[in-house]
């Protein structure tokens, strides 16, 4: 299964850590770096834009391709958003 969702607010740094404290390893084993984030039973690939909001601002919008079980993206999906969403206010 693949999922893919946006996030507004967060960096790529903070989702894989975010993804790392999930149970994930990131490819290459750096934070700052641009790997996926992999563990047994799935893998999240990160990237990142920034997308206008209103006539002068912009943000950095992340965009995390999960794919995996569904049984396991269910609650990597959730509980990677819910830890995103507080982060991205």
């Amino acid at each position: 299964m693949r999922v893919e969702k946006s996030y507004r607010g967060i960096s790529e740094r903070l989702a894989r850590r975010y993804l790392s404290n999930l149970g994930g390893d990131i490819e290459g084993g750096d934070t700052e770096g641009d790997g996926d984030v992999v563990a047994d039973d799935w893998r999240a690939s990160i990237s990142s834009e920034k997308v206008s909001i209103g006539p002068s601002v912009k943000l950095t919008e992340v965009t995390v391709v999960f794919e995996g079980e569904e049984a396991v993206l269910d609650d990597l999906v959730e509980d990677f958003s819910q830890k995103a969403m507080r982060a991205g206010g």
